[in-house]
């Protein structure tokens, strides 16, 4: 399994070629940059290693604590976090969880402290316009993210092999001793 800067190096490596792909299939600059960026996020902040304390996590800085529960709960490398599609949703969808509860917190606040009148109403019809009107945009980031996502977990699986081949190999040469 490769270190979390070899996984840099990966995401950094890849990134060309994840912009021509993004690019040959969307004839898109701006579909081009979403996904490009995306996948960094997906490599740099988001990906399958947010499951241990792991360069990922420390990217958090003073907001990592909130991946605390997300570690206790998901196993190291399960389908859960390392898995196509499952592990990039849930990870969205958990931080999904902690910006809403961040903006129930900063709601009642503002109304409490300014008489803001601020109603899950108010807040939700301006996401759901944004949703419907940059639906190919959301789904580059979404295809960006599971990207990220994949290329990693690709990397863990092609660097379990070697070590394991390598074993494999150090084995067989001691019985020949």
């Amino acid at each position: 399994m490769p270190a979390g800067r070899t996984h840099d190096r990966i995401t950094l490596w890849c990134l060309p070629f994840v912009t021509i792909s993004a690019f040959g299939f969307t004839y898109s600059l701006p579909l081009t940059v979403i996904v490009s960026l995306a996948f960094l996020v997906g490599g740099f902040m988001l990906g399958p290693d947010l499951d241990i304390r792991s360069i990922q996590y420390v990217r958090w800085g003073p907001l990592r604590w909130i991946w605390l529960p997300y570690q206790i709960a998901i196993k190291h490398r399960s389908r859960l976090s390392h898995g196509p599609i499952i592990g990039t949703a849930l990870r969205v969808v958990y931080l999904a969880a902690w910006l809403s509860l961040f903006t129930v917190v900063g709601m009642s606040l503002l109304n409490v402290l300014w008489d803001a009148q601020l109603t899950w109403q108010t807040i939700r019809e301006p996401f759901r316009l944004l949703f419907r009107k940059y639906l190919s945009e959301w789904l580059a980031v979404v295809v960006g993210l599971e990207i990220g996502s994949i290329s990693h977990s690709i990397s863990d699986a092609f660097g379990s092999t070697l070590s394991r081949q390598r074993r494999k190999k150090r084995k067989a040469a001691k019985k020949d001793k």
